[in-house]
């Protein structure tokens, strides 16, 4: 009886606090019918928008994805000084507010800020404009592919990238040859979770973006510009269409998942000399 009560506890929290939101999104986007939901996606600041999130999205993954990689095989494949602050930076992103790093970049590059003037003269626009968009993106998404390799290449140790090494492998072959091909999965994984933050990232963005419609604004902030507008179907209809993309990247990692506990199970299960599992 209690386990039962467990188990019903259970599935109604998850009903009410991860089933629910998404359900009265997708109905309030389709309140109308989905010809006007798909018309409020088709206007000009909402193509922008969402072509704006795309692109930030590509570029913060890309480059998080190489600073992760270098950063997890340096923490965990060498012994240095400081070692152990390398990690709590790398995992500072997780515990500050995006808002404080949003204002950390006006700090920087705004108008009043240490580089903002320079920038001004030289012509080249950082905040309020793309790449202050970039930066912030890349701040509160760095820890992502960094923590997810990181267990991983610890386990794998060091012998083969020192065996590597001695036989004369440069640090490309190394990566691209012994380390990386045993930790593909977590990779993926991480690469999954680091496009999933990006696509939703609203505070850190909001701060340095300036809310310009058509040039600035990425999907979670043009959310807010139209439900602060009383556009509520067209609010909720770029709502429901970020749910699904951030829907589908967080099942395509689930699916990742499944699919490398399943080839590490076949890995460790013995074979008969005929191929056979035995």
């Amino acid at each position: 009886m209690k386990r039962a009560l467990l188990v019903l506890a259970a599935y109604l929290i998850v009903a009410v606090m991860l089933l629910l939101p998404p359900v009265l999104v997708f109905t309030e986007a389709l309140r109308h019918g989905l010809g006007a939901a798909l018309r409020s996606l088709a206007d000009p600041d909402a193509r922008a928008a969402l072509w704006l999130t795309l692109k930030m999205t590509v570029a913060a993954v890309a480059l998080n994805s190489v600073g992760g990689v270098l950063a997890a095989w340096t923490v965990t494949k060498f012994r240095f000084p400081g070692r152990g602050a390398l990690l709590v930076l790398i995992e500072l992103p997780l515990s500050v507010s995006p808002v404080v790093a949003g204002l950390v970049w006006l700090l920087l590059f705004g108008a009043q800020g240490w580089w903002g003037a320079w920038l001004d003269r030289v012509g080249y626009r950082v905040v309020f404009a793309p790449p202050g968009i970039l930066l912030a993106t890349l701040f509160v998404t760095f820890p992502y592919v960094a923590r997810t390799l990181v267990p991983l290449l610890q386990h794998q140790g060091r012998d083969a990238e020192e065996a590597a090494a001695l036989l004369g492998a440069s640090l490309w072959q190394i990566l691209s040859r012994v380390t990386l091909p045993g930790a593909r999965w977590a990779l993926l994984s991480g690469v999954l979770l680091t496009t999933a933050r990006a696509l939703g990232e609203f505070g850190a963005v909001s701060v340095v973006s300036g809310h310009i419609p058509g040039l600035t604004e990425t999907m979670p902030l043009h959310i807010e510009t139209l439900y602060n507008g009383y556009q509520s179907v067209a609010a909720f209809s770029m709502a429901a269409l970020l749910a699904l993309m951030a829907m589908a990247t967080v099942a395509l990692r689930g699916l990742l998942e499944r699919t490398a506990d399943t080839a590490s199970r076949a890995a460790r299960t013995p074979s008969s000399p005929t191929g056979h599992a035995a």
